[in-house]
């Protein structure tokens, strides 16, 4: 049963700092997916490998820990072909979005931020859904919250992306089992590593 993660007392005693997410991201994916977290000073944004970089470079807001998270899980549903390309290819509508505009927004950010959510709770986080939206038509964020949280319910069923499911086991192994970070990457590089029965292993792996 998917539900809150409501330690206070052990989400209190960690250091939630966007220096150790980046250092088990990369220590996890960077040799193995030549791509690395980088903290940015303005809106988030995914460059693959280039001339100036060898790395894909996925690029997270202001060094705020939830938008890390958040783009790592856009990235752990992009296929290979979307992660040659800058954000993946996708055109992102702003703020101001009519109706419609943002019931198509809403169906494609349930599956992220259903891993989001998922991510969140293995590093003993709050969980908030993203709308996006404050200048536009009004948003029933608690329908949203429904559509995501039931989404991250079928991940727990069926199984997370590769991918997805060695960060999430990263995460967890630093987070909430207290491992130091070496062993934490050791973990979700294993994970990774794995091909196990009930596991999705979907095109975008």
């Amino acid at each position: 049963m998917l539900g809150s993660y409501n330690d206070d007392m052990h989400a209190h005693s960690i250091s939630h700092c966007s220096n150790d997410l980046i250092a088990l991201f990369d220590g996890v994916f960077r040799d193995t997916y030549q791509t690395c977290l980088v903290r940015g000073t303005d809106e988030p944004l995914y460059l693959p490998a280039g001339s100036e970089h060898e790395c894909h470079r996925i690029i997270f807001a202001h060094g705020f820990f939830a938008s890390a998270l958040h783009e790592v899980s856009h990235w752990c549903i992009a296929g290979a072909k979307r992660r040659t390309l800058e954000d993946y290819g996708y055109w992102y509508l702003p703020d101001g979005r009519d109706q419609t505009q943002q019931s198509s927004f809403e169906s494609v950010e349930v599956a992220p931020q259903a891993l989001e959510l998922l991510f969140t709770q293995a590093s003993g986080r709050h969980f908030e859904v993203s709308i996006d939206n404050l200048n536009g038509e009004a948003v029933d964020r608690h329908r949203f919250r429904a559509r995501v949280e039931a989404r991250a319910e079928q991940y727990l069923l069926e199984g997370l992306p590769r991918r997805a499911e060695a960060f999430r086991c990263t995460l967890q192994a630093y987070y909430r089992c207290r491992l130091t970070r070496e062993a934490a990457i050791a973990k979700g590089r294993a994970r990774l590593a794995e091909s196990k029965p009930g596991h999705i292993v979907t095109v975008e792996d």
